[in-house]
């Protein structure tokens, strides 16, 4: 079992790491490739736009795990 400060410390390195990718993936600019021929895609539009939902719902899930304390857990 993990104790309560590595669960903390990985949560907050999980969430650094999801919020960068989510950078990442707004900054690509999926509507812009959008407008452009399929020719001269570098990616697929719509997928850029499922992993960007798909991160902010991790980016939320892991937000909720670090602020709602487990059942049993001590008071902080």
């Amino acid at each position: 079992m993990t104790a309560p400060n590595d669960e903390t410390e990985f949560l907050h390195e999980l969430e650094i790491e999801v919020e960068a990718e989510v950078i990442r993936v707004e900054s690509s600019r999926p509507e812009d490739a959008a407008g452009l021929p399929v020719t001269d895609w570098l990616f697929d539009p719509t997928d850029a736009e499922r992993e960007e939902i798909g991160l902010r719902g991790l980016l939320a899930a892991v937000e909720v795990l670090e602020d709602d304390p487990r059942p049993g857990d001590p008071a902080e």
